[in-house]
């Protein structure tokens, strides 16, 4: 997030380099990034519950364990990325860090 109010989307661009959003939050990009935070967020409970089954089971492969790893980390980065942006929007709005 930049001093001057830019929304961190929570897609990356070229060479994963973050993208911004200027604006009052109210437009068609808001609304597709509020709904992709709300898919991506969603995925990533949907997976800590099959972590969570696949781990207490006891009986995974190595490959399994491997997808699990790969996808969890996939979804840490996307939930990470919405925690910077909605923490960033938050100071903004209310003038602290």
């Amino acid at each position: 997030m930049t001093d001057d109010g830019a929304r961190l989307l929570p897609w990356a661009g070229p060479e994963d380099k973050p993208c911004f959003l200027l604006g009052d939050g109210t437009g068609y990009v808001s609304r597709i990034a509020d709904a992709m935070e709300a898919a991506q967020l969603g995925l990533a409970a949907e997976l800590i519950t099959e972590a969570r089954r696949v781990l207490a089971g006891r009986t995974w492969t190595s490959g399994e364990l491997h997808l699990l790893t790969v996808e969890l980390t996939e979804a840490l980065v996307e939930v990470h990325r919405v925690a910077e942006s909605r923490g960033a929007r938050l100071a903004v709005r209310g003038g602290g860090d």
